[in-house]
């Protein structure tokens, strides 16, 4: 999409359908094979929510919210290691509401989606250890 286009198109419509780019949200999220829903805004994000943002390179990203501080959101990609500081709301675009794959609609709020993330974040050192043994293996 062209510079500023998602900003746009969530202003005008409220929601924005595309295909992503990369693999940081992995296995959630293929590249290239799902449609992701994202709905503008409204209003702080939760833990475990899955915002579009901004970075102040002008990179958009889709990442997992870890945790919600004073300062900003703590986001890490779901096929990542390493997590990000400091995101704010004026950084947000919109919000991860559901996948679609293969025609059919999946709910971020489904009960699968729901234990997935917490399964996945919840227990982030075990998932860090894995991702380096995938990683190392990869490297043999």
């Amino acid at each position: 999409m062209a510079e500023g286009s998602f900003e746009s198109v969530l202003e005008r419509d409220g929601t924005l359908i595309y295909t992503n780019v990369g693999d940081s949200m992995l296995p959630l999220i293929r590249e290239g094979r799902d449609l992701l829903v994202i709905e503008k805004a409204a209003g702080p994000l939760k833990r475990l929510d899955i915002p579009l943002y901004r970075r102040s390179s002008g990179q958009y990203v889709l990442h997992r919210v870890l945790q919600v501080r004073s300062d900003g959101y703590v986001l890490c990609g779901d096929n990542r290691r390493d997590r990000e500081y400091g995101v704010t709301d004026q950084q947000i675009l919109g919000v991860l509401t559901a996948v679609i794959r293969g025609g059919k609609e999946i709910s971020m709020q489904s009960p699968f989606c729901r234990l997935y993330a917490h399964l996945w974040c919840d227990f982030f050192p075990l998932r860090v250890l894995l991702l380096r043994a995938r990683s190392f293996l990869r490297r043999l």
